[in-house]
C-alpha cells in the first residue's frame, strides 16, 4: 500500500516622483507609445534601451506643451534622464540617483485598502498610509521589495514592477496567520532570526555568509547555533543539546526524511536554493509535531506561485546543480532541480578530502592481507519537483517529490591458487518521498490544510570477501505513509486555535543474507500511530507577551498505548530591551537507529533504522524545560538559555559504543544540564559574535556493570567565534570553532589484555580525546553579467591550519597480540570554490 501511494505521488507529479502638473484624468499609456507620438509631432528622435522603458506607463502630456515643456513633464513622471544631443535628438537613460517607487495595497477579496502594512526594500522600511498608499527608496530597480501585512500572504516583487504612473495597485491574498513572530533579527548573521515561540528561523531568500560555507548548506548552517554541533563533523550526525541524530525530526515540506546527507553524511542532501526557510526547534515545539525527542528541523519551500522565469546553474568542487522555476499560466508554476557529483569527470582536492573522511576505517580502506581494493567509484545525486496551482485566491494545491541517492562501488582483488579473482562490493543509499497538500483559506479567520505523503528509505550493501569465498548482503528499508490535517481558527486579534489529526503507518525491514554458509534473516515491523493535537496561541494587545499552550495525544496500535504530550512556550518582553522565555515539552518517538556491528554495511553507514518493540527497544520519551533571557538594543544582542533534558528508553546499541559495552544489551536514559550563551554585535558593514555552550551529559543504565557514566557525546565546552564583513556585493566571513574532546575509554596501562584475551578497559568514558580546533573562512562576490543575468563567485577554506582533529577512536587487538589505537580524523585543509549564474 505504501509503495503504491509513493508511486501515485510521483506520477501526479525606480523611481517615481509625484506628478506636479495638473491635467484631466485619462488612461495611462506606455511610454514607448508616447515617445512615438512625440517623434511625429515634433520631428525629433529618442534614443533608449528597450528594457529601461518597456514597463513604464503614464498619462499623455498635454497637447499645448512644446517639446522642452513636454520633456520636463516626462522627467517629473518617469525614472529617466533626458539629455539633448541636439535640438531634436534626445537620449534617455535611467536616473542614477536615489529611486523612489510607490504603490497602493488592496485586498484581493473585497478590494479593501490595507493600511499599516510593512514594505521593506534593501536598505529602507516604510508602512502604508490610511489609503493603502506607500512610497519607498530603492538602490536598484532590480532589487526585491517585500510586502507584509498581518492576515495576508507575504508578497515579494522586483522594484522594476512598480515603474509607471499612477502608482501600481497591488492585491494581497488573505491568509490566517500564526501569532508567532520574529523577536530577534539577525541572530547570528542576516537571515537567521529568533521567533517568539523560541524557534530559530533561517531565511534563505536574504541570507548572509557563514565561515567555511560558500553556499548555504542547510544542515551545516544550523551547526553555527548555540547548543548544536556534530561531534563527528557530519550533517548526518547532528547533536542538538546532547541528543543523537536519529532523535531529530527532520521534515521536508512536512514529510519525514530518513536520509539527510550526501557523501554518507558530509553534505546536506537538500538543495538550499529551493528551500525558503529552515526552522530549528530545540524545545517547546508545537503540538502538531510528533517524533523528534531531541529537536525539530523543518525545511519549507515557497507557497508563492512564481510569476516569471527564475533559473540558476552552479558548480563547485564537489557537484554541479541547476534549477528552474517557471510559471505555467497565471495560476500555476513548476519548479524542478537536480544536483549531481562531478567526481566521474574530475577528482578535485576537495573531493579527495571528503572521500578520505567519509570512508576512513571502512571496508573501502581496510584491506585484508593478500587482497586489494581497486576501481573505487562514488557518486551522488538529488532531484526534486514542486508544482503549485492556485485554484482560486483561497485555494492552493501543492505537489512535492524528492529523490536522493549515494552510490559506492569498488572491486576486491586477490590471488587465489595462482588465479586473479575479482569481486564487486557496493553500497547504495537512497530516499524518495512525495506529497500532495491542499490549503484553503475559508475566510479571514479560518484556514485548513490536508497533507498526504509517503517516504521510502533504503540502504543496501554487498560485501564480497574473496579470501573466504563469502558474500554478505545487508538491507535496511523504511516505508512510511501518512495523512495530516491542520486547521487554524483566529478567535480574535489576540488568540489563535490550532488543531488537527495525524495518521502514520511506519514499516521497517532488515535483511541479512550470507551465501557461505547459507544464512538468511529477515525481519519486518509495522507501527500505526493515530494522533490528535490542539494548541492555543495568545498575543497581548501591546505585543509584549506571547503564549503557546498545546497538547498532543498519541495512540500506538501495536502496544495499545496512549501518551499525552503537553507543550508550552512563554515569551515576555519588558523595558523594550529584554525578553524572557520559558519553554517545556514532553515528546515520544518509536523509530531509532542501532549499530549491531561497527563493520555492518561496509562500515560506511553502519546505523540501521528499527522500530520500538516496547521490550528490548522501548518507546523513547523525553522531558525538557528551559529558561532564557535576551537583551537586544543598539545592535547588541545577548542571549542566555538554561536547560534540562532527559530522554528515557535509549538502547545501548543506538549509542555506538566501541569499548567493553559494544555488545551489551540494555536500555536506560541520558540527562543533560546545560547553558547556551550568545553575544552578537552588528555594525553597518561588519558583525561579530561569540557563542559558548556548557553541558553535562550523563547516562543511566539499568543492568550494566557501570550504570552511571558520561555520555559518548558529552562535550562539556563548545565555543564559536566569528566575524563577517560586507561591502557592496562582496561578503566575507571567518571564524574559529573549538570544543573539548569527545569522551573515550582507554585500556588499563600495563594490563591491556585480560585473562580471556579481551581488552581490559578502564571505566567507560573516563577520559577524553584532545580538544577540537578549526579555523574557517569564506568569501563571495555577486556581479551582473547582463541586465537579466547575474553571477556569483566564491571561495572557502575549511580548517585553514590543517589541524589534525581526532573525532573518534577505539582500540583493537593487533595480529601481534598487542593493543593498538585506531583514530578517525575530521576534514583536513579543504578548499572549495563555486561559480553560479542566475537568470
Amino acid at each position: 500500500m505504501i509503495k503504491t501511494i509513493i508511486t501515485v505521488l510521483f506520477t501526479i507529479l525606480f523611481f517615481i516622483p509625484k506628478q506636479t502638473q495638473s491635467q484631466p484624468e485619462q488612461e495611462s499609456l506606455p511610454l514607448i507609445t508616447i515617445l512615438n507620438q512625440l517623434q511625429e509631432k515634433f520631428d525629433c528622435s529618442f534614443t533608449y534601451a528597450d528594457e529601461d522603458i518597456i514597463k513604464i506607463k503614464l498619462q499623455k502630456p498635454l497637447e499645448s506643451l512644446d517639446l522642452k515643456e513636454t520633456i520636463e513633464y516626462l522627467k517629473l513622471n518617469t525614472p529617466l534622464d533626458y539629455t539633448f544631443l541636439s535640438e531634436n535628438s534626445i537620449v534617455l537613460s535611467l536616473k542614477t540617483e536615489e529611486k523612489r517607487i510607490c504603490g497602493v495595497l488592496q485586498s484581493i477579496i473585497d478590494g479593501a485598502v490595507l493600511s499599516n502594512a510593512t514594505i521593506r526594500a534593501k536598505n529602507e522600511d516604510t508602512i502604508s498610509d490610511a489609503k493603502g498608499e506607500f512610497s519607498i527608496v530603492v538602490e536598484d530597480i532590480d532589487e526585491w521589495v517585500n510586502i507584509n501585512f498581518i492576515g495576508y500572504r507575504t508578497l515579494k516583487l522586483p522594484a522594476k514592477d512598480f515603474l509607471g504612473k499612477p502608482c501600481k495597485t497591488i492585491f494581497l491574498t488573505p491568509e490566517v496567520q500564526y501569532l508567532s513572530e520574529v523577536i530577534l533579527n539577525d541572530y547570528l548573521v542576516k537571515g537567521i532570526n529568533k521567533r517568539s515561540d523560541g524557534s530559530i528561523i533561517i531565511d534563505y531568500t536574504d541570507f548572509g555568509i557563514l565561515p567555511g560555507l560558500i553556499e548555504p548548506d542547510l544542515l551545516q548552517t544550523i551547526q553555527a547555533l548555540p547548543g548544536v554541533l556534530s561531534v563527528e563533523e557530519t550533517v548526518s550526525d547532528i547533536n542538538v543539546r546532547g541528543g543523537t541524530n536519529d532523535q531529530n525530526l527532520i521534515l521536508w515540506d512536512g514529510i519525514k526524511m530518513y536520509q539527510s546527507g550526501h557523501f554518507f553524511g558530509l553534505i546536506s542532501a537538500f538543495n538550499p536554493y529551493l528551500t525558503k526557510n529552515v526552522q530549528l526547534i530545540r524545545n517547546g515545539s508545537s503540538a502538531s509535531y510528533g517524533d523528534g525527542v531531541s529537536s525539530v528541523i523543518a525545511m519549507n519551500t515557497s507557497n508563492q506561485v512564481n510569476k516569471k522565469l527564475d533559473a540558476s546553474l552552479g558548480v563547485n568542487m564537489i557537484s554541479a546543480d541547476g534549477y528552474i522555476d517557471t510559471p505555467l499560466g497565471r495560476k500555476s508554476s513548476l519548479q524542478v532541480s537536480i544536483r549531481r557529483s562531478i567526481s566521474d569527470l574530475v577528482e578535485t582536492p576537495t573531493y579527495n578530502q571528503f572521500f578520505d573522511k567519509a570512508f576512513q576505517d571502512s571496508e573501502v580502506t581496510n584491506i585484508a592481507e593478500n587482497a586489494s581494493n581497486t576501481d573505487q567509484q562514488f557518486s551522488f545525486y538529488d532531484t526534486s519537483l514542486r508544482w503549485l496551482y492556485r485554484l482560486s485566491p483561497k485555494d492552493l494545491l501543492k505537489v512535492n517529490a524528492i529523490l536522493m541517492r549515494n552510490d559506492l562501488v569498488f572491486e576486491e582483488n586477490a590471488l587465489i591458487n595462482q588465479i586473479n579473482v575479482s569481486r564487486e562490493s557496493s553500497a547504495k543509499q537512497k530516499n524518495s518521498a512525495g506529497s500532495i497538500s491542499y490549503q484553503r483559506s475559508w475566510n479571514t479567520i479560518f484556514r485548513s490544510e490536508v497533507l498526504i505523503y509517503g517516504t521510502n528509505y533504503n540502504l543496501e550493501t554487498i560485501n564480497s570477501d574473496i579470501l573466504n569465498d563469502q558474500r554478505l548482503l545487508q538491507e535496511n528499508e523504511v516505508l512510511e505513509s501518512g495523512i495530516k490535517l491542520n486547521t487554524l481558527l483566529k478567535l480574535n486579534s489576540n488568540f489563535n486555535l490550532k488543531s488537527g489529526y495525524q495518521f502514520n503507518e511506519t514499516g521497517i525491514s532488515n535483511l541479512r543474507d550470507v551465501n557461505n554458509p547459507t544464512f538468511r534473516d529477515f525481519t519486518k515491523e509495522v507501527i500505526r500511530t493515530n494522533s490528535i493535537f490542539s494548541e492555543v496561541e495568545f498575543k497581548s494587545k501591546n505585543n509584549n507577551t506571547h503564549l503557546n499552550l498545546g497538547l498532543r495525544l498519541n495512540h500506538f496500535d501495536k502496544f495499545e498505548t496512549f501518551l499525552f504530550e503537553p507543550r508550552v512556550s512563554i515569551n515576555h518582553r519588558f523595558d523594550n530591551r529584554f525578553t524572557i522565555e520559558a519553554l517545556g515539552e514532553l515528546k515520544s518517538q518509536v523509530t531509532s537507529q542501532i549499530i549491531e556491528s561497527q563493520n555492518d554495511f561496509l562500515g560506511v553507514e553502519n546505523r540501521k533504522w528499527v522500530l520500538s518493540n516496547n521490550d528490548s527497544i522501548p518507546i523513547l520519551k523525553s522531558q525538557q524545560v528551559s529558561l532564557g533571557l535576551n537583551y537586544n538594543h543598539n545592535n547588541w544582542l545577548i542571549s542566555t538559555d538554561f536547560y534540562y533534558k532527559n530522554v528515557d528508553g535509549i538502547n545501548t546499541q543506538s549509542q555506538g559504543f566501541q569499548n567493553q559495552l559494544e555488545f551489551e544489551q540494555d536500555h536506560g536514559s541520558y540527562t543533560v544540564r546545560g547553558i547556551d550563551f550568545l553575544i552578537n554585535k552588528r555594525f553597518k558593514n561588519f558583525g561579530t559574535w561569540l557563542s559558548y555552550s556548557y553541558a553535562i551529559n550523563e547516562y543511566t543504565f539499568n543492568n550494566l556493570s557501570e550504570t552511571d557514566f558520561p555520555n559518548n557525546i558529552d562535550i562539556r565546552h563548545n565555543i564559536n567565534f566569528a566575524l563577517t564583513y560586507s561591502l557592496g556585493n562582496l561578503k566575507f566571513s571567518s571564524g574559529i570553532n573549538w570544543h573539548s574532546g569527545k569522551p573515550t575509554t582507554r585500556p588499563i596501562s600495563g594490563n591491556e589484555i585480560d585473562t580471556n584475551g579481551n581488552i581490559n578497559y578502564l571505566h567507560p568514558n573516563s577520559d577524553t580525546l584532545e580538544d577540537y580546533l578549526r579555523w574557517d573562512a569564506s568569501a563571495t562576490y555577486n556581479f551582473k553579467l547582463s541586465d537579466k543575468i547575474t553571477g556569483m563567485a566564491g571561495a572557502s577554506i575549511w580548517n585553514i591550519l590543517g589541524q589534525e582533529n581526532t573525532v573518534n577512536n577505539y582500540y583493537r587487538i593487533a595480529p601481534n597480540s598487542a593493543v593498538e589505537e585506531v583514530q578517525e580524523f575530521g576534514l583536513g585543509f579543504t578548499p572549495n570554490v563555486v561559480f553560479r549564474i542566475s537568470f
